[in-house]
């Protein structure tokens, strides 16, 4: 067997022992509940760990991480998370991450076929369309990609609050909050893109649900 598996195996133990060491409840406390404030929607890529960046510990944040950090309403397993998390954890904020040279936000700027994920990436491309006046008035392609990371999240922000699981919420007054970040691989800052959703007034009047 590889030596880099068996390393992971023996980074867990030294962990437990680092934690127990620090608190010798830590792992019968966690055991008896999770109580997250945090419902995090981020990217699958290995370099955006959502409690590694933001300091938080187990427990603290519930996650759901796919390609380019999408909300697709056709996706059970991201509706599953969602529901789970609203209803029942009953977290207080739902946060969209997108990163800085995401490869899923930069291969939907091409017309290259990938194979099966050319299915995903065709909702990245609708966002491309939306916005593409300005992302096409953005000549070097670098900057262009940043800017359409950051759209791609606002618009995957707009996606949460048209569900039914969140404007639910707001109809029974729950204190849910939709915000939308963009984490830079370069130098490890977050950047908070200024969405904040917390009723169905933030949304065109089409998308309320009676």
């Amino acid at each position: 067997m590889e030596k880099s598996y068996d390393k992971l195996l023996e980074n867990n133990k030294k962990w437990v022992a680092e934690q127990l060491a620090m608190d010798p409840n830590f792992f019968n406390n966690l055991a008896d509940t999770q109580n997250p404030a945090y419902l995090w929607i981020g990217c699958s890529d290995s370099r955006v760990p959502a409690n590694q960046i933001t300091g938080t510990k187990p427990g603290d944040v519930f996650v759901h991480r796919n390609i380019a950090n999408m909300v697709v309403h056709s996706d059970m397993n991201m509706l599953s998370v969602l529901s789970y998390a609203v209803e029942v954890l009953q977290v207080k904020h739902i946060i969209v991450c997108g990163h800085y040279g995401c490869g899923g936000v930069l291969a939907a700027m091409h017309n290259k076929q990938l194979g099966l994920i050319d299915n995903w990436l065709r909702h990245l491309k609708d966002v491309y369309r939306i916005n593409y006046k300005e992302l096409d008035a953005i000549d070097k392609i670098e900057d262009r990609g940043r800017r359409f990371v950051e759209l791609n999240v606002i618009e995957q922000v707009f996606h949460l609050g048209k569900t039914s699981i969140v404007q639910n919420a707001w109809k029974r007054n729950q204190n849910l909050h939709l915000h939308g970040w963009a984490y830079d691989v370069k130098d490890g800052l977050i950047k908070d893109l200024g969405v904040n959703f917390k009723n169905t007034d933030d949304l065109h009047s089409v998308y309320h649900l009676d």
